[in-house]
């Protein structure tokens, strides 16, 4: 730098202008000079390049040595269950193998990302920009119908432009293909046949997971699962009551395990959401049957999906799944797919057939049936949000000069009338109820709404008093007893659920002579000595004798009880 230092000071002495203002005549550079000036030029470029260098081989040094020390294949897998953080993480490693300058562009096969569960795969990954197609080509989305699609992939050919600050955005490089680790294959089925102190064996319910296919047109449920091969079948019935005679009145679906995917029917449909397969046959119609037997076991079931969750219904009824729609579409937000007709085969991570069941109309902690905790309190409030029952509370006494408590009394057509029903009322209203009169038919969101406005619910035991899921709570519950020792029943399939749901309960036990049986059987018949054992002689000489009477209730015997209704109401 010195020799150039002096060379430039030479320079200037020699190119001096004459002091007279005249231009001196120009001079050629000699060899030596132009030497300096081109090694000053390359001096300079390196200078400038030198930068330039150390950026692109730290980007190539950043992407070759993960790419090296990475397991299989040099993919990172997406973990199953993994949270948004680690999916981000995993999404960004596959852009930095992905990315290539402008002059070298890889050309390898495209992604290819089986479905998650709990992940949409209609939405995918921006960075990633994954579309949806079926096998023939065209791009398709899960539509909830009946209609015949064909298996859905995950693919990144063909798919849209992703966003203008994606990496991807100027380069169309695609990716190595990603195999995402499948959940292990398992099924459990809980066959636990008596509860604790309840009489009635519990419907078996099995849960799977992993490749699951729901074939409705063969009415079976495959588990692809080669450790479980050589394993029996099971065949269930996914009605939450297990009853000798409910066989003929539900479809039994047959669950499977199998080798491999060549021993399984091939999916038309694949879902990103967990399936429940259950039935409205055996003794749906009654209203507390519904309830306990298919509408509170399938809150305990799906309610904690908060809705993303497919429905599949045996011996399906339009008119029920009509009647019921709010609560329904409140448990799923997809349409309901009819078993019995449907045609596609359905693939899913999860599937549970049948529903867990407590007991009637009663919802309780429980390690395995009630993991959750979800109470019986719970489920009325759900269902009184899920029919816009506003009102929360009873009418208090004195609270309103001139306001009367609402009484609503059930009436019944078959049998368990109360016969001078017109006289109850009247006596009601001396004591200063505002009486309603109704039987429990037509438009059930018309009839809960009207539940809902009363204070008061007095029915004859039956499925009637079913309808206190629609009370608000504090409001009161009185419950009319037959004759026949039904004090075990009247408690609880309707006191104990009434007190779970914080509503005061109170019991009316009809004498004899209150009871049309007195007409029917002479006193000294075991109908009258000996109750318990007509219980014996099992339900269908229950039902024919006790469940079979109706009540004529000796006012001056029951007004008392009418009073405590009223001291209830004040507090």
């Amino acid at each position: 730098m010195a020799f150039l230092v002096q060379h430039g000071k030479s320079r200037a002495v020699g190119a001096r202008k004459p002091r007279h203002g005249t231009r001196a005549a120009a001079r050629s550079p000699t060899k030596l000079e132009l030497r300096h000036r081109q090694l000053a030029v390359r001096l300079l470029a390196a200078c400038l390049l030198a930068p330039v260098l150390c950026i692109c081989s730290a980007r190539l040094f950043s992407v070759v040595l993960p790419s090296q020390l990475s397991p299989g294949n040099g993919v990172y897998p997406l973990a199953e269950g993994s949270s948004d953080d680690t999916e981000g993480a995993g999404t960004s490693r596959i852009l930095e193998k992905g990315f290539v300058d402008d002059r070298h562009r890889l050309q390898e096969p495209s992604v290819r990302v089986p479905a998650r569960l709990g992940a949409d795969p209609v939405r995918g990954s921006p960075e990633l920009d994954i579309g949806v197609e079926s096998s023939d080509s065209k791009h398709i989305t899960d539509l909830d119908n009946k209609s015949g699609m064909k298996g859905l992939t995950i693919s990144s050919t063909n798919a849209s432009s992703p966003p203008e600050n994606s990496v991807m955005s100027s380069r169309q490089s695609a990716v190595t293909d990603i195999e995402v680790p499948k959940p292990k294959s398992k099924i459990y089925c809980d066959d636990k046949s008596k509860d604790e102190g309840f009489p009635y064996a519990r419907p078996i319910i099995c849960q799977m997971s992993g490749d699951v296919r729901v074939s409705p047109e063969s009415a079976s449920v495959a588990l692809i699962t080669p450790m479980q091969q050589g394993e029996e079948g099971w065949r269930v019935t996914p009605y939450a009551r297990k009853d000798e005679s409910l066989l003929p009145l539900v479809r039994e679906v047959v669950i499977r395990a199998v080798a491999s995917e060549n021993d399984a029917p091939k999916c038309s449909i694949s879902h990103d959401v967990p399936a429940v397969i259950f039935s409205v046959g055996g003794y749906t119609g009654n209203f507390f049957h519904d309830m306990s037997d298919v509408l509170i076991p399938l809150y305990l079931t799906s309610f904690q999906h908060k809705g993303r969750v497919k429905f599949f219904i045996t011996d399906y009824k339009q008119w029920w799944v009509q009647k019921y729609k709010p609560v329904l579409r409140r448990l799923s937000h997809h349409d309901i797919i009819d078993f019995d007709s449907n045609k596609d085969v359905h693939c899913f991570q999860h599937v549970s057939v049948g529903l867990t069941r407590d007991r009637d109309l009663i919802l309780r902690p429980h390690s395995t049936r009630n993991p959750k905790g979800y109470s019986t309190l719970d489920f009325t409030r759900f269902l009184r949000h899920s029919y816009g029952l506003k009102r929360d509370r009873p009418l208090v006494l004195g609270e309103q000069p001139g306001k009367k408590p609402i009484m609503l009394i059930i009436s019944r057509r078959g049998t368990r009338k109360l016969l001078n029903l017109r006289q109850v009322a009247a006596t009601s209203r001396a004591l200063g109820f505002d009486v309603i009169v109704s039987e429990a038919r037509g438009n059930l969101k018309r009839f809960a709404t009207m539940v809902n406005s009363c204070d008061v619910l007095l029915a004859v035991h039956g499925a009637g008093l079913t309808n206190q899921v629609f009370l608000p709570p504090q409001a009161v519950v009185l419950q009319i007893v037959p004759w026949g020792k039904m004090d075990w029943m009247a408690t609880n399939f309707y006191g104990q659920p009434a007190r779970g749901m914080n509503l005061r309960y109170l019991e009316y036990y009809v004498s004899e002579q209150e009871s049309s049986l007195a007409q029917r059987y002479p006193r000294d018949h075991l109908v009258f000595k000996d109750p318990m054992a007509i219980h014996g002689q099992g339900w269908n000489a229950l039902a024919d004798i006790f469940m079979a009477q109706d009540v004529k209730l000796n006012i001056r015997r029951f007004r008392p009880t009418l009073l405590q209704v009223l001291d209830l109401l004040q507090v």
